[in-house]
C-alpha cells in the first residue's frame, strides 16, 4: 500500500500539472539540505535518495551519501587544509548544490585558472587544487573501494540519527513549497510560450493604473498601455480578443503580455474569419496599421482563379465588416501586393487614383502623381493614408500634383514584417488590382460604421466633441458625458 506521502505526492503533481519526478528531486534536495546543516561536516558533500513508498515517518525510505570524486594523489604542504578552511570560511553552497569556489562572488565570475586577484591579496584558484567536501584521493579511494579508478564516484553511506526524522520534516517543508512554486511557475512559462503569436479570448479582470490584466485561467496575463487602443475601454468581465505577443520570465514569475494593438492582431483575425487565408490559398504580404484608427493589409495568391481583395471582403463585405466590428470600428484597407514596386506603390495608396508613380533608387524614394480631385485621398486625414503606404511598402513618398509640385511628403518607414505563414515560400508577380476592386474597396470603407470596443454604433464625431469639450474643463470625460445627458 502506497504511503501517506507518496500519495499527497501524487495529488500535489495532478492538482499543479507536475511531473513527479521534480517533487521528488525538490524533497531529496530538502532532505539533504537538512542532514548537512543538523548532522554533517564541512568536508561532505551529501546527497539524498528518497523512496516515498517506503518512507515511513521516520527514516525508513531515506539514504544519506557523502559523494566525490577520485582525483590523482598529490602533494600537499602541512598547513594546506587550514589555509583552505580559512579562505573558503564564510562561504556558502551555490543554487543546485555546486560549492562556491574561492574567488567567486554573488553577481561576479569566478577568476580564471592562473589567475587571481592581487589587488586584494587573494591567492589563485591553482593553490587549492584540491577540494577536500568534493574530491577524495586515489589512495584514499582505493581504502573505500579496491577497484577506484580517478574519475570514479564513491558514495559513502552515512548513518541517519532518530531524530532527523522528525527535524527534517520541519527542515524541509519551507523548500518544498519553493521548489513546487518554482516548478509551476516553470510550467506556465513553457505552456505559454509555446503559444506566442496565437489569438487568444480573453477576459479582463481589472486595471492598476494604466495596466490591464486579463484573466487567463491559471495565469495572469497583462496589457500594457503601448499594447492598448486608446479608443477603448476595458471594463472588469468583458471579453475580448487579444494576441498573445510575448512571455517573459521574470523574478516573480512568468510575465504574459498581450496586445490589442499589434499588427499580429489583424493577421489573426484574417486568419480566423478568412478560410483561403487559413488555408493559405491567399497570403498576407505585409501589415502596417495606426491602431484604432487605419490599418492596410496587402495580399496576394498564386491562384489565378481566385481574387484575393474579394476574399477578404466578402459578400457585401460580411468578412471585413466582421473584422472591423472586432477592431472597434478600425477602418481596414485590402490592397493587391505586387512584386513590382511601382505597382505595390500603386496599390498602396488606394482608394486614391494614382496616374503615375516615378521610383527614384538612390534616395530610395517613390513620388505619386494623382490628379487634383484626387489629393485629399492620396494625402488622407491628417496624412495617415500616405503614411501607412509608406509603412507598407518601406519607401518614401511624394505626392505631387499635375504640374509637378510637391503636396505632401511621408519619410522612410521601415517596412513591416511579412504574415505569411511559410516565410520560405516567394509569391509570383499578382495582378493589379482592378478599379472594380478599388471602388468596392473604398466604398465599404465609407460605408463601415463606427463601432466602440463591445460592437456597437456609436455617433463617433458627437461623442468625440463632447469628450474635447470635458478635456478642455479638466473633467472627467465619462462624467461630463453623463452630466451632459442629465442636463438634457
Amino acid at each position: 500500500m502506497p504511503s501517506q506521502i507518496s500519495q499527497a505526492i501524487k495529488a500535489i503533481c495532478e492538482e499543479k500539472m507536475l511531473s513527479e519526478e521534480a517533487v521528488l528531486e525538490a524533497v531529496e534536495s530538502a532532505l539533504a539540505a537538512a542532514y548537512r546543516k543538523d548532522f554533517g561536516n564541512k568536508n561532505q558533500n551529501i546527497k539524498c535518495e528518497f523512496d516515498a513508498e517506503q518512507y515511513d515517518g521516520e527514516t525508513k525510505g531515506i539514504r544519506i551519501f557523502d559523494v566525490k570524486e577520485v582525483v590523482a594523489d598529490m602533494e600537499l604542504p602541512d598547513d594546506y587544509f587550514e589555509r583552505f578552511e580559512a579562505a573558503h570560511a564564510g562561504k556558502k553552497d551555490l543554487p543546485g548544490g555546486r560549492p562556491q569556489e574561492f574567488g567567486e562572488r554573488a553577481g561576479t565570475e569566478a577568476p580564471k585558472p592562473g589567475t587571481g586577484n592581487a589587488a586584494e591579496g587573494e591567492p589563485s584558484e591553482e593553490e587549492f587544487m584540491f577540494n577536500p567536501k568534493t574530491m577524495i584521493m586515489l589512495s584514499d579511494a582505493k581504502d573505500l573501494k579496491p577497484d577506484a579508478q580517478i574519475g570514479d564516484e564513491i558514495r559513502v553511506e552515512l548513518s541517519i540519527p532518530a531524530a532527523f526524522g522528525r527535524m527534517a520534516a520541519q527542515t524541509a517543508k519551507q523548500v518544498i513549497m519553493q521548489k513546487l512554486r518554482e516548478a509551476e511557475r516553470n510550467v506556465i512559462f513553457h505552456d505559454f510560450k509555446e503559444r506566442e503569436g496565437e489569438l487568444m479570448n480573453v477576459t479582463v479582470q481589472r486595471r492598476e493604473g494604466r495596466v490591464v490584466l486579463i484573466d487567463l485561467g491559471r495565469a495572469t496575463g497583462i496589457i500594457l498601455p503601448e499594447d492598448q487602443i486608446e479608443s477603448e475601454r476595458y471594463f472588469p468581465g468583458t471579453r475580448i480578443r487579444a494576441i498573445l505577443r510575448e512571455v517573459a520570465m521574470t523574478n516573480k514569475g512568468p510575465e504574459i503580455r498581450l496586445s490589442r494593438s499589434s499588427p499580429g492582431l489583424v493577421a489573426a483575425l484574417f486568419a480566423q474569419e478568412i478560410p483561403e487565408i487559413a488555408n493559405g490559398i491567399v497570403e498576407i504580404k505585409d501589415i502596417a496599421r495606426e491602431a484604432g484608427s487605419r490599418t492596410k493589409a496587402a495580399v496576394t495568391t498564386n491562384d489565378e482563379m481566385i481574387d484575393p481583395i474579394g476574399s477578404c471582403i466578402g459578400q457585401r463585405g460580411t468578412r471585413i465588416q466582421t473584422i472591423i466590428r472586432e477592431l472597434g470600428g478600425e477602418k481596414v484597407d485590402v490592397v493587391m501586393w505586387s512584386a513590382d514596386e511601382t505597382e505595390y506603390v500603386t496599390n498602396a495608396l488606394s482608394p486614391a487614383k494614382v496616374q503615375q508613380v516615378e521610383l527614384r533608387r538612390d534616395e530610395h524614394l517613390a513620388v505619386a502623381r494623382v490628379a487634383p480631385d484626387q489629393l485629399s485621398l492620396a494625402i488622407g486625414k491628417g496624412g495617415q493614408n500616405v503614411r501607412l503606404a509608406a509603412k507598407l511598402t518601406g519607401w518614401k513618398i511624394t505626392i505631387v500634383n499635375p504640374e509637378g509640385a510637391e503636396v505632401a511628403i511621408e519619410e522612410e518607414a521601415d517596412k513591416p514584417e511579412a504574415r505569411s505563414p511559410k516565410p520560405e515560400e516567394t509569391a509570383t508577380d499578382a495582378e493589379a488590382q482592378t478599379p472594380e476592386t478599388e471602388t468596392r474597396n473604398s466604398k465599404l470603407e465609407t460605408e463601415a460604421p463606427e463601432v466602440d470596443a463591445t460592437g456597437e454604433a456609436v455617433e463617433t464625431d458627437a461623442i468625440k466633441a463632447e469628450v474635447e469639450e470635458a478635456m478642455a474643463d479638466n473633467r472627467n470625460p465619462e462624467a461630463a458625458l453623463e452630466s451632459d445627458k442629465a442636463g438634457e
